[in-house]
């Protein structure tokens, strides 16, 4: 595998992926390290005296003790103190994937040659990365206002070799000095100069890192979603007409577009989803005695491009800023060159996480709402006043008897509402902190563990929509086998058919949700449907 160039400019998710979850190795792009070393030589023939100005960081405290002037024989005392400091980070550690993604984000942000770290501390951390040196870093802890400074203190701990950090090397976790020496980088304690710590800790690494993950995780979700819906659309020999493409091009909405593409080139070639196949009533159908049109279905199957499409809107959009988290310069103070060929020192506010913790928050509320509408589709699967004749709770013979599916339909309910106790954004709300130096802060953290919780529970309810959709096809094989599937749904009930044992009979749930549940989070319902029909939108 090619190392991947970081250049502070191009880094893009699938990149960051590639990093966190195949171990693809990174390296630095020659014009990044020369501006990275001129602009240290710099600093240090120019910046690095007594006399010179107070400057954030290099010569004063931190945070609400920046009035505090630091002396330069006290410098290098003073990063190793602001790292034992700031590693107040509580709760597990964050997963080694995401590790892997915040040490790529914090490298691919020095590259932009603002940072006014020295190059030898960036090609520690890079190597770290590369021989798979993943520091215990707990995932609580940050507010996301002075970027990831507890999260990041604890990277930096293990970076300087300290003796009471920990890191995990080849899947076991031992003292960062046991780690370096084992994966062939110096033990012996590394000391960081003047802005060094700074540039480290004073970032959004560990935000931009979990988005990352989640955003990825979510396309494939919504993707799952049009084809679960696709299926449950063949159960209940749904109306086509809601997907016609005239329909969705005058709405303009690219997401909206997308999704009745896909709904429309999975079912392709259906028979069961046409009047023909309505026509037939089956034994359990209570409601419709002689057959009428259906005309139009219930809003979780008519209105599925409308809802997933905003879905999917949003999530385009939150790519969108995290694609430029993923490029940007994020700690304080930032150094500039300036137009007599001098450089200045800025402080600012990069480190300051709303952007991430925005994106976080619209893509929870996208994934609730693609649960709560799986969910709806899933109920009216098993409920008789909306599934058109197919058996009460999806029941075998004799009903009553068995009592069906309607128990893990609840289950699905109960995941849909844990999901929506965790929509509330997290950058609604602030709370100050450092003696009110930091009184507005993003919360981005929060935002995108929640985000990850909610992208965890979506495999649980899609699962069991696909469940009840292939249920209900088992079901109604007999009445309705001359009404073929399209050519992506079939592919979808046969993969489902291969790993859920049906029978008419009760049977112990678990050995039929497993296997659901499994072939969504997986990615294996969604690689079935692309090998079928190609890649969806």
């Amino acid at each position: 595998m090619n190392a991947i160039i970081l250049d502070g400019d191009s880094l893009t998710i699938k990149d960051t992926v590639r990093i966190a979850r195949q171990g693809a190795k990174v390296a630095l792009a020659d014009a990044a390290r020369a501006e990275i070393i001129k602009v240290r030589n710099y600093i240090e023939e120019n910046w690095l005296t007594e006399n010179a100005p107070p400057t954030y960081g290099f010569n004063t405290g931190v945070g609400k003790l920046k009035d505090y002037a630091i002396n330069q024989a006290d410098n290098d005392r003073f990063q190793r103190n602001i790292v034992l400091s700031h590693c107040s980070g509580i709760g597990e550690p964050a997963s080694e994937e995401i590790v892997r993604a915040m040490m790529a984000v914090r490298i691919n942000a020095f590259c932009l040659g603002v940072s006014g770290l020295r190059i030898e501390v960036v090609d520690r951390l890079v190597e770290m990365l590369n021989r798979g040196v993943h520091p215990v870093v707990p995932i609580q802890g940050s507010v996301g206002a002075s970027g990831d400074l507890a999260p990041l203190a604890h990277m930096v701990s293990v970076l300087i070799g300290y003796v009471e950090a920990e890191a995990y090397y080849q899947g076991e976790r031992m003292p960062a000095p046991q780690a370096l020496e084992k994966a062939g980088i110096s033990p012996i304690v590394f000391d960081l100069k003047a802005k060094d710590c700074l540039a480290l800790i004073n970032g959004n690494s560990l935000c931009a890192a979990m988005a990352v993950l989640n955003l990825h995780d979510a396309e494939m979700l919504m993707k799952t979603a049009d084809a679960a819906g696709a299926l449950s659309l063949e159960a209940i020999r749904g109306e086509q007409a809601a997907f016609d493409p005239r329909i969705h091009l005058v709405r303009k909405q690219p997401g909206q577009i997308a999704t009745a593409e896909n709904i429309r080139r999975i079912i392709e070639g259906s028979r069961r989803t046409t009047e023909a196949a309505r026509a037939v009533r089956l034994e359990d159908d209570i409601l419709h005695p002689k057959h009428t049109a259906r005309i139009q279905d219930q809003y979780s199957f008519r209105c599925l491009p409308q809802v997933h499409g905003s879905c999917r809107d949003q999530l385009e959009h939150a790519k969108e800023l995290i694609t430029r988290e993923l490029n940007a310069a994020t700690d304080n103070p930032l150094v500039f060159w300036n137009e007599l060929g001098a450089l200045e020192f800025l402080s600012g506010g990069n480190f300051h996480c709303e952007p991430i913790a925005f994106a976080m928050d619209l893509l929870t509320i996208a994934l609730v709402e693609i649960g709560n509408i799986s969910e709806r589709r899933l109920f009216s699967l098993c409920d008789t006043t909306l599934n058109y004749g197919l058996p009460p709770n999806l029941a075998g013979k004799p009903i009553g008897l068995n009592y069906g599916y309607g128990i893990i339909s609840t289950a699905a309910a109960s995941v849909a509402s844990e999901n929506k106790t965790l929509a509330f954004p997290a950058v609604a709300d602030t709370i100050p902190t450092k003696s009110s130096q930091e009184d507005h802060v993003s919360m981005a953290t929060w935002a995108c563990r929640k985000t990850r919780q909610v992208v965890d529970n979506m495999p649980k309810i899609l699962g069991v929509e696909c469940l009840l959709a292939a249920r209900a096809i088992f079901l109604t094989e007999e009445a309705l086998g001359g009404y073929k599937l399209g050519a992506g749904s079939q592919a979808l009930y046969d993969a489902l058919r291969d790993a859920i044992p049906f029978q008419q009979e009760d049977s112990y749930m678990p050995k039929q949700t497993t296997p659901a549940l499994e072939i969504v989070r997986s990615g294996a319902f969604l690689e079935t449907i692309e090998n079928k029909i190609g890649a969806l939108k």
